[in-house]
């Protein structure tokens, strides 16, 4: 008797759901690095010590989008209190910049496009507050890599001969990146020996600290005090003034990453907490959400054209107002209430016409706004074309149920370009054009002192005060659309969590840019939407830039948790590198 045919179910994504039952770990950026956090969390560690882990490795292993040197935001779950806290871990341009000594170009690269490290205080305050390892400990996989080398990838690679021609150019940048003064191979083994001596010192800091028998807290304040204030400052220091960088150690040893409260707005029953300013990206989706929340997006279909017409028009509504009004909230006071109010998004939805794109609009009146946060009136300084940012992200879910989404940066790729003194690691480009304005009276114009903005918008949403899900992407100025178009997909839709993950999606863009009205708007769409709703779109006015298969700008990952299971599945997308494990 012959065998019945088996029929195989029709799959709406390339790669599975990642089961986990002791815990998860999601990256967009390499397998090496979501592999660091298992590590940590099967040595039992929580989520936070585990999220150091990858942070740390991912410094080596995708070494043009992150690292000790970057900026970042973090969004955590503390499963114990209930709470969601927010964790800014950005640094700021140095107090000695003079804007109109700065140009386009040395904003972008080299020593005077520098800004303060962020991401290695974070590291500490946050397994300071609710950690429960040693930094030392968290470290060891970073050092490992570092010290004995890893297999480079190919993106990264890609990469590396992207800026090949800058790094010939600076010694300390080629030393690391151009081994042989060429670009590795693909698979060649890579090292930072000088990174892994850097992350050494501060866990000899920490090590010292304890065996004078100072605190846990006390030991860990003392390796951030070497890295800002200590012999890895004085480093820092040295190279930027030898190389007519503008950062001194007085920057250095001011810095300190700030516990905020985050960004919250409710979206249909759920709650979405995000990072608050100085991100702009978490602001945005939570005002897209606002938007959106007035249309039954269910009954107009998934990709059908009238629903991404209403995403799009919704991401130009709020990035009319996050351009005018955030900046960093010392210089400016932010109308933060009135833009996430329920009846100023009822408001600006009058904006929106179901039969036809509208022009990129003016700003709103959000309540009380400042007198410091007028239109940009009149011609920029620099260039106003915006630069790409580039990123990636993660999420942890550990056993006790604590969740930690972080989104970290080095700006562009590889940030300053500028591999500093021997310390093995870049600093961030954040004052870079879209990080901020090129108009001299905007509020987030280009200030000593001043924290530029960053888009990052690291994600939890609870469901009755339950642990739902977290989502995280890189892609600039693309960060909040992107998750904005995922959450529909979640939420609305009830979709898989890697199924949200890989539906198509598009990201807009505005030339010359955001902080401008009028701005002609372009949407980079994905090919592999309906063709009638590519042409409806385009019936409604919408100029699309149609690219082919898994094209989109972004690389979400996330973790989604069902509630009458208890269960948790994590994706990652396949648009990048992203990697998923659970065990």
């Amino acid at each position: 008797m012959a065998r019945a045919q088996q029929i195989a179910e029709p799959t709406r994504s390339h790669r599975p759901d990642v089961p986990g039952v002791h815990g998860l770990v999601t990256t967009g950026g390499q397998p090496l690095a979501a592999m660091a956090g298992v590590r940590i969390l099967m040595k039992g560690g929580n989520a936070i010590d585990a999220a150091v882990a990858v942070l740390s490795t991912l410094n080596v292993v995708d070494p043009a989008m992150s690292g000790i040197g970057g900026n970042g935001f973090m969004t955590f779950y503390h499963k114990a209190s209930g709470k969601v806290y927010s964790l800014n871990m950005t640094g700021a341009a140095p107090k000695a910049l003079v804007a109109k000594e700065m140009t386009a170009a040395t904003l972008n690269e080299g020593a005077k496009a520098g800004i303060v490290p962020g991401l290695f205080g974070g590291w500490v305050a946050m397994l300071d507050r609710f950690g429960t390892m040693r930094l030392s400990t968290v470290l060891e996989p970073a050092i490992d890599y570092a010290t004995n080398g890893h297999p480079i990838d190919k993106g990264v690679v890609r990469n590396i001969a992207s800026r090949k021609a800058y790094f010939a150019t600076t010694p300390t940048s080629a030393a690391v990146f151009l081994p042989g003064g060429q670009v590795p191979e693909i698979g060649a083994v890579f090292r930072n020996a000088n990174l892994a001596a850097t992350l050494r010192k501060v866990s000899a800091a920490e090590r010292a600290a304890l065996q004078r028998g100072v605190s846990r807290s006390g030991a860990l304040r003392a390796a951030h005090d070497r890295f800002y204030k200590g012999d890895i400052a004085l480093e820092m220091a040295r190279f930027f003034r030898e190389n007519g960088g503008l950062l001194t150690a007085a920057d250095f040893a001011a810095y300190a990453p700030q516990w905020t409260v985050p960004v919250h707005t409710t979206y249909r029953g759920y709650d979405v907490y995000t990072s608050p300013t100085t991100s702009r990206g978490g602001l945005e989706v939570a005002m897209q959400l606002n938007l959106l929340e007035g249309f039954d997006v269910a009954a107009l279909g998934q990709d059908s054209p009238q629903l991404e017409h209403l995403l799009i028009e919704s991401i130009k509504i709020a990035k009319s107002d996050i351009y005018k009004y955030v900046a960093d909230p010392k210089f400016t006071t932010i109308p933060l209430a009135g833009m996430l109010s329920k009846s100023y998004a009822a408001e600006r939805r009058r904006l929106m016409d179901p039969a036809q794109s509208i022009a990129f609009p003016a700003a709103g009146v959000p309540g009380s706004v400042p007198a410091s946060s007028g239109a940009p009136s009149g011609n920029p300084t620099f260039d106003d074309q915006m630069n790409e940012g580039h990123t990636t992200s993660f999420s942890v879910v550990d056993s006790e149920g604590n969740a930690v989404v972080i989104t970290p940066t080095l700006g562009s790729l590889f940030g300053t370009g500028m591999v500093v003194g021997n310390t093995g690691f870049l600093l961030n480009n954040g004052m870079r054009i879209g990080s901020t304005s090129p108009y001299p009276d905007d509020v987030n114009y280009v200030r000593g002192g001043q924290i530029p903005i960053l888009n990052n918008s690291p994600i939890v949403v609870l469901k009755d005060g339950k642990l739902l899900l977290t989502l995280g992407s890189p892609g600039g100025e693309t960060i909040g659309q992107t998750q904005f178009q995922t959450l529909v997909n979640l939420l609305d839709f009830k979709m898989p969590m890697q199924e949200a993950i890989e539906a198509p999606r598009f990201a807009i863009s505005a030339n010359p840019n955001f902080y401008r009205a009028g701005s002609a708007v372009t949407v980079r769409i994905e090919g592999r939407f309906p063709r009638a709703t590519l042409e409806t779109l385009r019936q409604l006015g919408h100029t699309l830039d149609v690219v082919p298969g898994f094209g989109s700008v972004g690389n979400m990952q996330g973790i989604l948790v069902n509630l009458k299971t208890g269960t948790m599945t994590a994706g990652a997308d396949p648009r990048s590198n992203g990697y998923a494990i659970g065990w």
